[in-house]
């Protein structure tokens, strides 16, 4: 009977951390919502900057123009009210973690955040500019590049999506190391894999041009080996403040709790 309130109070929780955040997240995409045309603008800049001269891009439905601008406007406003997203996560899990766990989940959640951020921007201001100027070049004579609105929003966002996921490397390679289910050892072993599987993903993700598929797999693996250094660094840190390991730590923390 008590597991059964437990279970119900937890939904309640999760219930009530969801409306928060949806809340919050509808209060901020009123304002964007307001600049959805200069957001989208912004979004679309570096392939209007390298289209030809009177070069623009097309809307092939009817509805397009006026709910492609919202969706740019709505994922800027997830963006914007995703600290608070993850505050409310944090909130959630936190009594239910163990304290060194406590303490290294909040430095993740911001750090991925951050590396996160890191990888829309480099494919923003990096990637995108280098892609498009391919495509255009590359464009038989006599074919005008105009792209629909809709078609080049998927586009942006996939490379967004594999870029940001890019960047969060150093936190799954911490991860994996500091929970003891691979050793730095192991991990440094497998580089010329990872080296390799880099730029296999980065052919898979990326337009078929070099540039764009070095300008991922480079950073993959560069990432992986920031990782690797992170968590040594992480390790060396934690032996030094307590002698004990992290299994006699949590059997610590579980008395504690009990």
């Amino acid at each position: 009977m008590d597991d059964d309130i437990t279970f119900i109070s937890h939904l309640v929780e999760l219930r009530s951390r969801l409306i928060r955040a949806l809340l919050v997240l509808f209060l901020g995409f009123l304002p964007c919502a307001f600049f959805a045309r200069e957001l989208y603008s912004f979004l679309a800049f570096p392939l209007l900057e390298k289209l030809p001269q009177g070069g623009q891009m097309i809307a092939t439905e009817v509805v397009t123009p006026f709910f492609i601008p919202m969706k740019v406007a709505l994922m800027v406003a997830f963006l914007i009210t995703l600290p608070h997203t993850l505050y409310q996560l944090w909130a959630f899990v936190a009594p239910g973690l163990y304290s060194h766990e406590k303490r290294l989940f909040l430095p993740l959640v911001f750090i991925s955040s951050l590396l996160f951020f890191t990888g829309m921007a480099f494919a923003y201001f990096a990637v995108l500019p280098l892609v498009f100027e391919f495509i255009v070049y590359f464009a038989p004579e006599g074919v005008a590049v105009m792209t629909d609105i809709s078609e080049y929003l998927g586009f942006v966002l996939s490379m967004f999506l594999a870029f940001g996921i890019t960047f969060e490397v150093p936190v799954f390679v911490l991860i994996l190391i500091r929970t003891g289910l691979v050793s730095i050892e192991k991990m440094k072993s497998v580089r010329r894999f990872v080296l390799v599987g880099a730029f296999v993903i980065g052919a898979i993700f990326t337009p078929p041009d070099v540039m764009s598929q070095i300008l991922l797999a480079v950073p993959l693996y560069l990432l992986y080996e920031l990782g690797i250094i992170l968590a040594a660094l992480s390790m060396k840190s934690s032996s030094r403040k307590s002698p004990l390991p992290v299994t006699q730590n949590r059997h610590n923390d579980t008395g504690e709790n009990e």
